[in-house]
């Protein structure tokens, strides 16, 4: 019997040039490599300090990639269809902490977001740890960081919340901050993915929020939109946040703005600027009207308010057909 262990399989990564656009595009699943045994992870990031369009893209692999892996790969930049690709082996370091030496912790409103146990704290900020790793939503993109503003501006000017939801939270991160900011308010966070709620969890654990169903701490479920007998029973809610996607937040206005009582806010975010009238026209027509918009480069914050008309329903359950999932966004 050998009782040598087998070496590791080493890791390599691929980085290649791509536009800003392509970046924004590459975020979920990449159906091209799906059936493959273990895909690669994709990470995107700014490449030229001075010009925000210039990105790369860097493919992490278990073991060497193939000729037709990094073909396959070439695909979704077409912008580098003429660039020769960086194919590299990884030393047996972790490449989850490669990959986030080159995140800078994110100041946004009262919050600090820390991506490395090793990033300093700021003492005078509400620090948060949430490591980059298999979840969206550790504070590095626009629409997570405009929504920790919006809620930090939200209790500067003196307004309340008791009931919260995040939908799609992926790592907790702004249902983290929603009890900071409002300690004593009952809380649920749900994703599509357990996975992000087992991050969130973790996540949770990290920071000292508390998990539970009682006032001041978090309850955590997997849930498709709002579809789950948790969050339409602790309804209605006076603060519903959802970074998500355009197209689900479209699908879910319905069923999110059921959730909400007469006067509470809706918190959006995950949309392009371009898609902000669409958007919009979908919540309007729930009885929501636009009391605040900020923005982040092309991605804006909504705050929306329930217009007392309404008045509060029951949530109905959303339609098997439609696709009104919220897979966690912030992660960027």
């Amino acid at each position: 019997m050998n009782d040598v262990a087998s070496p590791a399989v080493q890791s390599w990564k691929v980085t290649l040039p791509c536009t800003r656009a392509e970046a924004e595009a590459l975020d979920g699943d990449i159906a091209a490599f799906t059936m493959m045994e273990h895909p690669p992870v994709l990470m995107t990031s700014e490449a030229a300090p001075d010009d925000e369009n210039i990105w790369q893209l860097d493919a992490y692999f278990e073991g060497k990639p193939s000729t037709a892996a990094i073909k396959l790969l070439k695909t979704l930049v077409p912008s580098a269809a003429h660039s020769k690709p960086v194919v590299e082996a990884l030393s047996d370091e972790d490449w989850v902490t490669l990959s986030q030496q080159g995140l800078e912790p994110v100041t946004a409103g009262r919050f600090h977001v820390r991506n490395l146990a090793s990033d300093a704290e700021q003492p005078d900020r509400v620090n948060l740890l949430i490591e980059a790793g298999r979840a969206f939503g550790t504070g590095q993109h626009e629409t997570t960081a405009g929504c920790l503003t919006m809620l930090d501006r939200m209790r500067r000017v003196g307004m309340r919340a008791r009931n919260v939801a995040d939908i799609g939270t992926g790592t907790g991160l702004l249902a983290f901050a929603a009890l900071n900011l409002w300690p004593h308010a009952h809380a649920i966070a749900s994703d599509i993915d357990p996975v992000a709620v087992d991050i969130s969890a973790a996540n949770a654990i990290a920071n000292g929020v508390k998990l539970g169903d009682r006032a001041g701490q978090l309850a955590l479920v997997t849930a498709a939109g709002a579809d789950h007998a948790a969050i339409i029973g602790r309804a209605p809610y006076d603060l519903l946040i959802a970074n998500i996607l355009a197209g689900p937040l479209i699908e879910l206005a319905p069923s999110l703005c059921a959730l909400v009582e007469d006067g509470g806010t809706i918190l959006l975010a995950g949309l392009l600027d371009t898609q902000a009238d669409a958007v919009l026209a979908a919540y309007r027509a729930q009885g929501m009207r636009l009391a605040e918009r900020t923005d982040r480069g092309d991605w804006p914050t909504l705050r929306l308010r329930k217009r007392p008309s309404i008045g509060w329903k029951r949530a109905r359950r959303l339609n098997p057909a439609a696709r009104g999932e919220a897979p966690g966004f912030g992660s960027l």
